[in-house]
């Protein structure tokens, strides 16, 4: 039977919620819980299901319980996984009549097994902290898993981990929120993630992304797209689900300010920053859907199957909404791009949704082009993974279309091979400092407690005074990282002119309340403020060398900026520089 949940008490929670910020904060929020019952996907059911003219939609396997992730290897096997059941499964079509060949084959057993990508002949698998990959045997089973990462966030309100291979080579990780709206204490909560394929290198691509599950590369530009599922419990219009082109080192509004600008009521930014200040430094969505539609896998069309006009159109897999009424969701949706931008969205499978919107026949999950062209969609509610094919007549087209790479590694190689800030151009000076920090002990060792390998706190620091100052800035750099070189491990910038030391343990956040008006920058990690040493088990030791510059000048760029912003700002401001460096080096490896 349906569920459903008034708004009044759901009222009550939002405006409480606001009205602690103390900053006058009063907001009415309608909302409601809806969630359509489930029935049997009877043929008669899946012969309602409306698609383009041309198209057809049946099953392609039955039975599944709980699909959610799909990939297809190059000689067209299936692999899709089961959080629920903690498991993937084989299927194959080898007579090509658009059905599985009897019943699926289980490859793979992980508790929460959810994300799924192929990379050459590899198979990587995600569940909520780990991410493991084995080798793909010829009859389409795997080889051992051998766990890459097994450390991610931990799961909360969003533990579905996905991934997909760039066109770079490399992982993108989709770490949801933890949480509603809140500000995470995990950096690595609400991001996408680039991660090696081997798992030894781990960055935060983008933040501000409250639960990106489905995501892809346009094959025209070769641009980063993903869909994000919008904040709960703000009514039954708000927010839209955001189609978000993702750039590196961007932020995109969570848990602050979504959509084009809108402000959320029930939350309030760190540092004493301001939802205004917090909108600016945000990127707005491009497009938006309607609110809780939950958008799942996307998918852009490379295949040579679809008429013509599909092709570098993108896809994606609405699961349904539970926070709205009328109920939203529960399709595949077709978004229209011309020359990298995106037009419009337009529905192309619908109908799951049955009686009036009362009952569903299936809560749409994954999506992946089929080694013929067709598309591949998993519902999670009645256990299908369903082929939508055309049927029609297509111009004949000699190649799937291929992702171009330049994009992605332009955006990785920003800011990498270049030297040390202290003798960039942007800082050249005749004036001198001496820094000093208690953190390096007399053989210059960097105590362990300020490195990630144990409490990762901020070292303490101290300068002596450059008269006619008006601030000063600190930046931290490993000049032996690798293959980010140099490591910016912290960027801070106007400090007062009367402080010339700094405390241990510092808030890891883009402005300080204490010193007043401190502002951090993003490390290469992508997280905001200090982020210790942690140079691979068995390398040498590496140099920290802490730069601490003295500026005639406040600089009015935003918190969170990187470490090329901050010095392109204090150009011809710098009267006075010095550092001190320190070394760390791990012998012993950390478990996983």
């Amino acid at each position: 039977m349906k569920t459903v949940v008034t708004g009044v008490s759901l009222c009550l929670i939002a405006c409480v919620a606001g009205a602690q910020q103390g900053d006058g904060t009063q907001a009415s929020v309608q909302a409601e819980v809806f969630k359509p019952a489930k029935v049997d996907a009877t043929p008669e059911r899946i012969s309602q299901l409306r698609v383009p003219a041309g198209f057809t939609v049946l099953p392609f396997a039955t039975g599944l319980k709980n699909p959610r992730m799909l990939a297809v290897s190059a000689d067209g096997t299936v692999y899709v996984t089961r959080r629920e059941q903690g498991d993937v499964l084989m299927l194959r079509d080898a007579d090509g009549d658009g059905q599985a060949d009897g019943a699926p084959v289980t490859v793979a057993n992980r508790a929460g097994a959810h994300g799924i990508a192929i990379h050459g002949n590899q198979l990587y698998l995600a569940t909520v902290k780990e991410i493991s990959r084995a080798d793909l045997m010829p009859d389409g089973r795997l080889g051992p898993l051998e766990m890459i990462t097994g450390d991610l966030p931990d799961g909360g309100q969003h533990p579905n981990r996905t991934l997909a291979v760039g066109p770079d080579g490399q992982l993108y990780v989709s770490v949801g929120s933890s949480c509603n709206a809140c500000n995470e204490t995990n950096p690595e909560h609400a991001t996408m993630l680039r991660v090696s394929p081997d798992g030894k290198s781990r960055t935060i691509f983008a933040s501000g992304l409250r639960n990106t599950i489905g995501f892809d590369w346009d094959p025209a530009t070769g641009e980063l797209w993903g869909m994000d599922h919008g904040i709960d419990f703000l009514g039954n219009d708000v927010q839209p689900e955001e189609l978000n082109q993702i750039r590196k080192g961007h932020r995109y509004g969570w848990p602050h300010v979504y959509g084009d600008g809108g402000i959320n009521p029930q939350s309030t930014p760190p540092g004493e920053i301001s939802k205004a200040q917090w909108r600016a430094m945000s990127d707005p969505m491009v497009l938006g859907y309607t609110a809780h539609a939950a958008p799942m896998q996307m998918l852009f069309y490379t295949g040579k199957a679809f008429p013509s006009e599909y092709r570098g159109d993108a896809f994606v897999a609405f699961r349904g909404s539970w926070n709205r009424r009328p109920a939203s969701g529960y399709e595949i949706v077709r978004i229209v791009f011309d020359k990298g931008r995106p037009k419009s969205f337009e529905p192309f499978v619908s109908g799951f949704l049955t009686d009036a919107g009362k009952t569903h026949i299936a809560r749409p999950v994954g999506l992946a082009q089929a080694g013929d062209g067709a598309l591949l969609l998993s519902d999670d509610a009645n256990g299908v993974i369903y082929r939508v094919a055309y049927n029609g007549k297509v111009p004949k087209t000699s190649t799937v279309m291929k992702v171009p790479a330049r994009s992605m590694q332009q955006q990785s190689q920003a800011g990498i091979g270049v030297p040390l800030a202290l003798a960039r151009d942007e800082a050249k000076t005749r004036g001198t400092l001496e820094v000093a920090s208690s953190a390096i002990g007399l053989d210059g060792a960097i105590d362990m407690r300020y490195s990630e390998y144990k409490d990762g706190v901020s070292m303490p620091l101290r300068w002596s005074v450059a008269p006619g100052a008006k601030s000063y800035m600190v930046i931290m750099e490993d000049p032996d990282a690798k293959p980010i070189t140099p490591f910016v491990h912290w960027v801070m910038w106007n400090i007062p002119a009367d402080v010339t030391q700094l405390a241990e343990g510092l808030p890891e956040q883009p402005r300080l309340t204490e010193p007043t008006g401190v502002l951090q920058g993003a490390t290469s990690r992508g997280s905001v403020g200090y982020y210790g040493p942690r140079p691979p088990a068995g390398d040498p030791p590496h140099h920290y060398h802490i730069q601490v510059f003295a500026l005639d000048e406040v600089l009015d760029i935003a918190p969170g900026s990187n470490r090329d912003q901050v010095l392109k700002a204090a150009k011809g401001h710098v009267i006075a520089k010095g550092s001190v460096v320190g070394t760390y080096q791990q012998t012993v490896a950390p478990l996983k």
